[in-house]
């Protein structure tokens, strides 16, 4: 994949997030929009340059989703995007007029359904789109935890702090720390709760072995 420029929501961006918002909708499939637009979306200052998005996977028809996702100016950006997504639970899609990057991600585990089944919608921009909660995008934010990841996290908690369920926070951290067997993950977020003044909120959790469910994606059905 090139490199491309970041940019702030804002056309081409914001062209893009229009036709992907629309072509979820009209898809009448459960999805909504998470990474750094839906960081933005919730009060966090930073740059972002694709597009992140995720459906629920059971019950999706993909190639049906393509057809509906196509007429909106998103398509796949690689050959056989379907047995693609198969395999890795992700759509690699383009908005074709803008060329800005979309990865649709295929919801299965609980935490995936639940969190689509509480987002919001927000404008941005002047259009509507649906939005993951704070809360739940600071777990999406751990699960991957680039340097990027750590720093929205820190910005969500300290935007949002009296909001979230720390507690469900916290055990989320110890069950994926559990899951990848990596015990650093609990006490660096720990750590990054501390910075914002809210490692108070709830006991700190320790790691726990997981359900299996939650170690590993429910099958493709």
């Amino acid at each position: 994949m090139s490199a491309k420029r970041s940019t702030r929501p804002g056309k081409p961006l914001d062209d893009a997030l229009r036709a992907v918002a629309a072509g979820l909708e009209a898809s009448a499939r459960p999805g909504m929009i998470i990474g750094g637009i839906a960081a933005i979306a919730r009060g966090v200052t930073r740059l972002t340059r694709d597009i992140d998005a995720t459906v629920a996977g059971g019950g999706t028809d993909l190639e049906a989703l393509l057809k509906v996702l196509a007429r909106h100016g998103v398509v796949p950006r690689v050959d056989d995007a379907v047995r693609f997504a198969r395999h890795s639970h992700v759509l690699l899609l383009q908005h074709a007029p803008s060329g800005i990057d979309v990865d649709l991600s295929l919801a299965w585990l609980p935490f995936e359904l639940e969190a689509i089944a509480a987002s919001e919608v927000v404008s941005i921009h002047g259009f509507r789109v649906r939005v993951a909660r704070a809360e739940d995008l600071v777990i999406y934010k751990i699960a991957a935890w680039r340097p990027q990841d750590q720093q929205d996290v820190e910005r969500l908690v300290a935007l949002h702090g009296g909001e979230l369920d720390l507690d469900r926070v916290r055990r989320f951290a110890g069950d994926l720390a559990a899951a990848l067997d990596d015990p650093h993950r609990v006490e660096e977020v720990e750590r990054l709760l501390a910075r914002v003044g809210t490692a108070s909120r709830g006991r700190p959790v320790a790691a726990t072995r997981p359900s299996r469910r939650a170690r590993t994606r429910e099958p493709k059905k």
